[in-house]
């Protein structure tokens, strides 16, 4: 059965979907774990300074906004969306929380940016890449629209290394590779990022590395095999039955204290000489 990257398709989905990916989206980016690395490359990047920032990719504006919320950063941001239902959605979280008059959000392709030659001095891609299907036009549009000296921070997850448990690890590794299918277009990109970022121009300055794992009980991973359940049937990698089944198995570990889940991330901040 082929799948497609629902992550890829946002424009494309219809409201109930985007709003499971909506639910998702908000849990793990404000999950502690999430926060620490969001931080990490944010403080790398020295995004505090900067003056007008493009959040690429950015969904329901969770790096927006905590940008914005950053006690001493005084500069705007400038979240662009494939979907015009999870930029509404972002729109709508940041006047909730106050921060409307420091961020905004539009909807575009990040391929072709409808935006002006050197606009920025700081653009973040947060869990993008894996979800292009042609990242290098994506970094050429980055170099266009980023002011010489100005600074990206790229993150994502390496999720050629995601892996849940199984009974049967044959059949868990067949399992593992349908879930990838449905959730990512481009799981070894992250592997390819240091060149990418060469061969576009930019100066590699920084790289964070990490394990997020739940071992015996589900914490980071709760969230994701819940949205699971909606998101591979929508996919095409599995049945109803079949992913209702697949979550109900992941989540009785959970409770019974042998569930495991876990994937690598990484972070990287570069500079336009």
């Amino acid at each position: 059965m082929g799948a497609v990257d629902v992550y890829r398709i946002t424009d494309q989905l219809d409201d109930a979907t985007l709003d499971v990916l909506i639910t998702r989206l908000e849990a793990r980016g404000k999950h502690p774990r999430f926060e620490i690395m969001m931080r990490e490359y944010l403080d790398a990047m020295a995004i505090d300074s900067a003056r007008y920032i493009l959040d690429l990719g950015c969904g329901t504006g969770v790096v927006a906004r905590t940008i914005s919320r950053r006690p001493p950063f005084a500069g705007r941001v400038m979240g662009v969306d494939l979907s015009p239902h999870l930029v509404a959605a972002a729109s709508r979280l940041a006047r909730e929380e106050g921060s409307s008059e420091r961020v905004a959000f539009r909807t575009g392709d990040s391929h072709t940016l409808a935006l002006r030659d050197r606009e920025f001095d700081a653009v973040v891609a947060h869990t993008l890449f894996s979800h292009l299907e042609d990242p290098r036009s994506v970094l050429t549009e980055i170099v266009r629209v980023l002011e010489p000296g100005g600074k990206v921070g790229i993150f994502d997850g390496d999720y050629a290394s995601m892996t849940f448990a199984s009974d049967d690890p044959a059949a868990g590794k067949a399992t593992d590779e349908m879930i990838i299918n449905a959730i990512v277009t481009n799981p070894r990109v992250m592997r390819q990022m240091p060149q990418l970022l060469q061969e576009a121009g930019l100066q590699l300055t920084a790289a964070f590395s990490y394990v997020v794992a739940d071992i015996g009980r589900a914490d980071f991973w709760d969230g994701s095999v819940k949205s699971l359940i909606r998101l591979l049937p929508k996919a095409g990698a599995m049945t109803e039955s079949q992913a209702e089944a697949w979550a109900a198995a992941m989540l009785a570990r959970s409770e019974q204290g042998t569930f495991f889940g876990a994937s690598n991330y990484y972070g990287f901040v570069a500079i336009k000489p």
